[in-house]
């Protein structure tokens, strides 16, 4: 994990809101980086730090509601919280759907802004951190042969080794042998451990 300190990304084509805002988080010792279009944003080389994106609705080019959906399909989310001054209703939900933090209608207090980035900032480290704890168990599964993997996915959902064998065209003693293997790669000693392991890598599974 990073040591760096937390950022903030400012994205909005009006400079005074650029300023004012990177002006509020030096107040309370955040650093921020600005950018006037959503373009200048998505192609920005990120630190590796906890962040979060202030993020106008609406901007030259793409919108904030387009960044947040293409930050979504490409695995570079991180936690938004979006001001505008053109909001409505349903704008507003599909962007708390989609995972935003907050949804501002300018004018709004500095201290709802900063209760928000603080969120928004807090939410990052979690799933930095979970990200983090999970990096042994990604690699283990890594590991595995993509027979393994298929394998695995069978065991999971609770299926015995003949139907795995059916399934999978396969003799029995083949899927033991892909079975203990992969068990052993992935450092589990029984199935509910292997379930658990398969749902914090969101595997499909099941309880057992």
């Amino acid at each position: 994990m990073s040591t760096e300190s937390p950022i903030v990304f400012v994205v909005d084509d009006h400079r005074s809101v650029r300023e004012g805002v990177t002006s509020l988080l030096a107040s309370i010792g955040l650093r921020a980086q600005t950018f006037r279009t959503a373009e200048e944003f998505l192609h920005a080389a990120r630190p590796d730090a906890p962040a979060c994106v202030v993020l106008d609705v609406r901007l030259p080019g793409l919108s904030g509601l387009d960044v947040q959906q293409l930050m979504v399909r490409t695995g570079r989310a991180i936690p938004i919280v979006f001001i505008t001054g053109h909001g409505d209703v349903p704008m507003s939900v599909e962007a708390m759907k989609s995972g935003a933090v907050e949804f501002l209608l300018k004018p709004f207090r500095d201290q709802q802004l900063l209760d928000a980035i603080q969120r928004a900032l807090a939410r990052d480290r979690f799933e930095r951190q979970r990200l983090a704890d999970e990096a042994p168990l990604r690699r283990r599964y890594d590991s595995l042969t993509p027979r393994e993997r298929e394998v695995m996915a069978h065991v999971v959902t609770g299926q015995l080794n003949k139907q795995i064998a059916a399934e999978l065209r396969m003799s029995e003693v083949t899927v033991k042998v892909h079975r203990s293997r992969l068990m052993q790669k992935m450092n589990v000693a029984s199935l509910p451990e292997l379930v658990r392991a398969a749902d914090r890598l969101a595997l499909p599974s099941r309880s057992v």
